[in-house]
């Protein structure tokens, strides 16, 4: 199962907290952002109930996450090949 977490930071500390969550078991990518989020993170667990743990325990308690958006993926991706 696969989630993208947007976030909001506190002033200039995107990287910051891109390192952070890099830290963080089932985080798999993290980015700095250019608009209304700062910081998006792939997120990938077995079940919903560890994604929830992930982002409520994990992220949501990092030091400069001022707030979080999380969105779930509904399964299959598709791709360009």
């Amino acid at each position: 199962m696969k989630a993208y977490v947007l976030m909001n930071t506190e002033l200039a500390k995107e990287e910051e907290v891109v390192k952070e969550l890099m830290k963080i078991e089932g985080v798999r990518e993290a980015y700095a952002l250019y608009g209304i989020y700062d910081v998006i993170a792939e997120v990938e667990a077995e079940s919903m109930e560890k994604i929830r743990e992930i982002v409520l325990t994990r992220i949501r308690r990092l030091e400069n996450v001022r707030t979080t958006i999380t969105l779930i993926t509904m399964g299959q991706a598709f791709s360009r090949k």
